[in-house]
């Protein structure tokens, strides 16, 4: 039938049929996709890519079924169907809506001029939105002499849709030309340079070999860098572009047709793909693995298409059924069309089962990690995209597998690809299998994970996983005791799921106690101003430390951080204003829950007297009932009180915080509203202190988390707002009421810091002075008469009192001025232990000097008395300072004989090296006579010369610990070297003289050859090892600086031992022992004229010039080798440079007037410490 007849019946029932609907449906000719392309060149004007005629079958199949469909058309037009209603609805709906949108809007374009457009091939057959014209962000890395399609796809000119139509049509013509240059494209993504004929392509048996001759000529370049991996800028958008060509091209012959009539074309391309991604070289295999994940979820998309085009077109055949009158016209189309895309579909499925077996399956668990990413993705996408095929368990078991893979990425991806599944609760019916399998495994990477960002992922999904309802209670407790965890990220994630399950618990209790509407009832109102009135919350905190209580239940180590006066082995935690495990979960808790953050409330609830409820326990009134419940036990009241102190500081920082506005801009409402908080803070804590200390203060473990709070206190806002002095006195008496009366050391720590603090403000510093003057008149005299004859009958109450009041007067030397106080003499008669309290303590030191019969608090007496000593020749060595540097008269010099005898005495009277009042005594010593080598240096800061006597005299100071002594504090080195050496299980070099193993350090060690699988034990011996680097860099640290001052190792037959001794073994106890060693060579490393002639170790084989720094590198790589070169070149290169003098002071930046251009020896050597860096684990840095 010839269609340029305009006189033929047809075209005039076409006329008639157009002019009758033209107030109705308006009707035109489809366009097929070769006529587009056709216009598009017209429109154009060029011929790049000209496209073939028309084919003359498809034309005439058109003009076949056009009259078929315009008698159905006419015969369904009086009765349409209900899909076509709801389409007329929709259509009626936006004309209605459109005088609603904004005046400045594109003129329509009229229905009639719109198919004399040029139309572009659109994706999946449907004609895209309008879009800007923006450029496509990708970079092109095509040179000069790149053609073919490789060229088309990275250059910027086109679209990937015209790529890929271009690609169709070539394919049309000539299918074997258009094929070989799509797998050429592909090894030119993989970074291959080679190619392929149409006689490869002709040949599809032989794919096999010819990649196979293609790697090894590929391999045979030695190329290491692939462009899916490179990190160049050119190749930033590279995987993107690729898999958007591949993804246009399924689209566009899906388009056509070409998908399903030519099946050739799917089916070499998967020949071809599925054999590299099988290939040993790894360019291939990645970048054919990542194509053919593309290509499947291309095909994915389609199928979901499909599926809902075959859904529709049910719908509308149903609807058609349901007529009276029956157009069997479009019920056949209709049912012509289900089976097409039926057809289709089980086409499409086909090929992504073919892809899933070929390349997935064996890919997922490949030797790179990174392809097992890109297979974990994809199968995350696949089962969002298409949930009827691969929401099984057949495919979702693959994603549990990879749970347990070795690489962190792998897991990290294979977690959030789950979260998003557990997020949609319609998916949960479908994951409850996997849930149950896999469930363990997920719960142990959010508990063990070397990974801190993988636990709190996994904490996340677990956290879905429990609202779905699929966590069991061991689960849950597991999952709640992470709130304690060491790694802050893990302690955020899992603050969500805690204060859920708070939410829970609850929610379970309001049922217990009657319903909410009933205990509403009968509390009432609540008072915002009083908060100490009963209210619902207080339940909701009864429920918090409950769960806190139940999630610290297995730790036996802090069940003893309530009972009074037990002895705790976090006091140096406490000295250090290291925050607990429980202020750590309490910082935490207060982002969960809204009801910590208020802490008046909270302040309330542990003020209330629980005691009255007891009484009236018995009865059944609802009142009763739940103050029964919110009754807290004394570990509660604990864990309370630490979430007191983070609510407390939460409420400051926020309002620091709201200070600035998002932008970083202040304003002075905001100034004035966070003024306002912290004003209403203080004042409130000023008066809730008292009286926490009041009820908790008998307790240690409670009286340190209430003195806690007296550190956050602004006594800066407390002193404007003209608060009375007596408020504040009376606050310092309740402190000094603390520490006079406990003897733990966390309260006699925070309760001196709470002291210090307060001595932190001027207009308030008179009132505490007056306050710590008190407290040193009461622990001296406790002193005096504990030493001097009232508690002389000894005994065990003697030793603890005596114990308890040492201790005391440490924490109170480390904050207060005590020259004064331990220079003064005794009222009363003197005996033979001395009239003074520094008499008191040397001869408490001196006394201690035998360990036979010694117990835990006589040792301990001893240490806290060498502490206090050694601040007492602090504080003079500051005030000795200060003085010379005005130069003001000196009138006093200190004396420090008596005080290093008794050390000296301890250090042979102790046996056992590793003794603790051993070690405490070798540091004291150590610390003592570096502290006095300081003033070799120290000169009036005025230009007057210091007077002759008083320069001979501070020389006098300076002295050199006593050789035997010296020898101990060796002795006592080498143990704590090999004491850290048996626990970590490293080798030593040992010297000539060295022994073994002392028997004590194998007695100690000797349970850590046994198989001991426990947790509990390993974690043990961990500590173990812990402490003993911590006590071996603790004393050879004090020892490096003694050696620098110059009071040790500086003089006699043994001179350059103790150096030697210390550097022998630096490289094999891990990087801090190396970095405190380091700072030995600290001088060498300023030398920069030395720094040149490093290369010439080389001999010649460097001709080029080094590059600045390379010469330091070389150093670093010598010292690393041969440490007795080291050793002979630092001799040398010290001879002009005195050690301990000025200059090496100066290098070291330890002399007090070191100017900023000389402290740069610190600098370098930090630098060459950092290229010595080994593979040890770097603890504390």
């Amino acid at each position: 039938m010839e269609l340029s007849d305009p006189a033929t019946p047809v075209n005039s029932a076409l006329t008639d049929a157009t002019n009758r609907r033209k107030s109705g449906r308006a009707r035109q000719k489809p366009m097929t996709l070769y006529e587009e392309s056709s216009v598009l060149q017209v429109g154009n004007g060029t011929a790049k890519r000209k496209r073939a005629e028309p084919r003359s079958g498809d034309a005439d199949n058109v003009d076949d079924e056009e009259p078929e469909e315009d008698e159905s058309l006419e015969e369904s037009e009086s009765d349409p169907d209900e899909e076509e209603l709801k389409e007329r609805r929709k259509r009626a709906a936006k004309s209605k809506k459109a005088p609603n949108k904004p005046a400045a809007k594109k003129p329509k374009t009229a229905r009639n001029t719109t198919t004399n457009l040029a139309i572009r091939p659109a994706a999946n057959g449907v004609k895209a939105g309008p879009r800007s014209r923006k450029p496509q962000a990708r970079q092109s890395t095509v040179v000069d002499d790149d053609t073919g399609l490789y060229a088309e796809v990275f250059s910027q000119g086109d679209s990937m849709d015209d790529v890929a139509a271009g690609w169709i049509s070539r394919y049309q013509t000539h299918q074997t030309g258009a094929m070989c240059d799509l797998i050429n494209f592909i090894l030119k993504c993989t970074g291959c340079d080679l190619q392929v004929d149409v006689h490869d392509i002709e040949d599809p048996d032989n794919v096999a070999s010819k990649l196979t001759d293609l790697q090894e000529e590929y391999q045979a370049q030695r190329i290491t860098d692939y462009p899916l991996i490179s990190k160049a800028r050119t190749h930033a958008s590279f995987r993107s572009t690729v898999t958007s060509f591949f993804r246009s091209l399924i689209a566009t012959a899906h388009a056509t047709s070409l998908l399903y009539t030519d099946e050739a074309l799917i089916e070499n391309i998967e020949a071809w793909v599925t054999a590299m991604s099988s290939s040993g070289n790894r360019p291939f295999r990645h970048t054919a693995t990542v194509i053919a994940l593309g290509i499947s979820t291309a095909v994915c998309g389609l199928v979901a298409e499909i599926i809902e085009s075959i859904a529709k077109t049910m719908r509308q055949k149903e609807g058609e059924n349901k007529k009276k009158t029956v157009n069997k016209g479009r019920v056949s189309s209709l049912q012509a069309t289900l089976n097409e895309n039926e057809k289709k579909q089980r086409f499409a499925e086909g090929v992504l089962r073919d892809l899933f077996d070929a390349v997935f399956v064996h890919r997922y668990r490949d030797v790179d990690p990174k392809i097992r990413v890109d297979c974990v993705t994809a199968l995350g996408t696949w089962i969002t995209t298409l949930p009827d095929i691969f929401f099984e368990g057949q495919y979702l078991r693959y994603l549990g597998w990879v749970l347990s893979d070795t690489s962190a990425p792998t897991r990290a991806e294979v977690i959030k690809q789950l979260s998003k599944l557990f997020k949609h609760k319609d998916n949960v019916g479908r994951l409850r299998a996997f849930t149950e399998r896999f469930r363990p495994r997920i719960v142990e990477m959010a508990a063990r994970d070397a990974e801190p960002s993988i636990r709190a992922s996994s904490v996340e999904l677990l956290d879905s996983i429990r609202e779905a309802g699929l966590l069991e209670p061991d689960d849950i407790d597991t999952i709640g005791r992470l709130i304690f965890d060491t790694e802050p990220r893990v302690r955020k994630a899992v603050a969500g799921f805690f204060a859920e399950n708070i939410n829970d618990h609850f929610e379970s209790t309001i049922e217990e106690l009657g319903g909410e509407e009933g205990i509403d009832e009968v509390l009432g109102e609540e008072d915002e101003e009083d908060f100490d009135t009963q209210r619902k919350s207080w339940l909701k905190l009864k429920c918090l430390a409950e769960v806190l209580r139940s999630c610290d239940s297995g730790d036996e180590e802090n069940s003893s951080l309530i009972e009074p006066g037990a002895p705790r082995g976090n006091d140096s935690l406490a000295a250090m204003g290291i925050e607990s495990r429980f202020s750590l979960a309490a910082h935490a808790i207060c982002n969960g829950l809204p009801e910590v953050k208020e802490w008046e409330i909270l302040a309330g609830y542990l003020l209330h007297d629980h005691s009255s409820t007891d009484q009236a326990a018995a009865s059944d009134d609802v009142r009763n009932n739940f103050m029964t419940r919110c009754q807290p036990s004394e570990k509660e009241e604990f864990l309370l009180l630490e979430v007191l102190n983070a609510a407390v500081k939460q409420r400051l920082n926020d309002a620091v915080e709201h200070e600035t506005d998002r932008k970083g801009k202040k304003s002075k409402a905001r100034k004035d509203e966070s003024r306002g908080i912290q004003e209403t803070t203080a004042v409130h804590l000023v008066q809730v202190i008292p009286r926490l200390l009041k009820k908790f203060g008998a307790n240690s473990a409670t009286a340190s988390a209430v003195l806690r709070l007296e550190h956050v206190l602004n006594l800066d806002i407390f002193q404007e707002l003209r608060q009375d002095s007596t408020t504040f006195s009376s606050l310092l008496d309740d402190i000094n009421k603390q520490f006079l009366t406990h003897a733990d050391q966390n309260v006699l720590a925070e309760a001196s810091t709470a002291l210090l603090h307060a001595r932190g403000f001027e207009d308030l510093e008179e009132v505490t002075e007056g306050k710590v003057q008190e407290l040193w008149e009461d622990t001296i005299n406790a002193l005096r008469a504990l030493k001097t004859g009232k508690a002389a009958d000894g005994g065990s109450d003697n030793s603890t009192d005596l114990c308890n009041t040492v201790r005391r007067i440490a924490n109170l030397a480390s904050i207060s001025d005590c020259v004064q106080v331990f220079d003064a003499p005794s009222r009363k008669t003197a005996k033979s232990t001395g009239t003074t309290p520094l008499a008191l303590l040397i001869y408490i030191i001196s006394s201690t000097d035998t360990e036979q019969d010694a117990d835990e608090e006589t040792d301990e007496t001893a240490i806290n008395a060498m502490k206090a000593v050694l601040f007492y020749y602090m504080w003079t060595a500051r005030s000795l300072q200060e003085s010379i540097t005005a130069n003001s008269p000196v009138t006093n010099l200190p004396d420090y004989s008596a005080f290093s005898s008794a050390l000296a005495s301890v250090l042979a009277a102790r046996s056992s090296h590793l003794d603790t009042v051993r070690l405490a005594a070798a540091e004291t010593i150590l610390d003592l006579y570096t502290l006095f080598a300081t003033f070799r240096h120290i000169r009036p800061s005025k230009p007057n010369p210091l007077d002759q006597d008083i320069d001979a005299t501070l020389t006098s100071l300076v002295r050199e610990i006593p050789s035997e002594a010296q020898t101990h504090i060796t002795t006592t080195f080498a143990a704590a070297e090999k004491a850290y050496a048996k626990k970590s299980h490293r080798s030593l070099d040992l010297g000539p003289d060295d022994d073994p193993l002392d028997d004590d350090l194998s007695s100690a060690s000797e349970d850590d050859d046994d198989d001991d699988t426990d947790e509990r034990a390993a974690q043990d011996k961990k500590h173990e090892s812990l402490l003993a680097e911590k006590r071996l860099c603790e004393l050879g640290g004090k020892i490096v600086l003694a050696i620098v001052g110059r009071v040790i190792d500086v003089s006699g037959p043994q001179k350059g031992n103790l150096r030697e001794r210390l550097a022998r073994n630096r490289a094999k106890l891990g990087a801090n022992w190396k970095e405190v060693v380091a700072f030995l060579d600290g001088p060498k490393r300023k030398r920069e004229p030395r720094a040149k002639a490093a290369p010439s170790v080389a001999e010649g084989t460097r001709k080029k010039t080094p590059a600045p720094g390379a010469a330091e590198r070389s150093k670093a790589l010598v010292v690393e080798d041969d440490e007795d070169a080291v050793d002979e070149e630092r001799d040398e290169e010290d001879r002009g440079l005195e050690e301990g003098g000025e200059e090496d002071l100066r290098a070291r930046e330890l002399d007090v007037d070191v100017d900023v251009e000389d402290g740069s020896g610190g600098e370098a050597a930090g630098g060459e410490a950092g290229e010595e860096e080994d593979d040890d684990d770097v603890m504390g840095d």
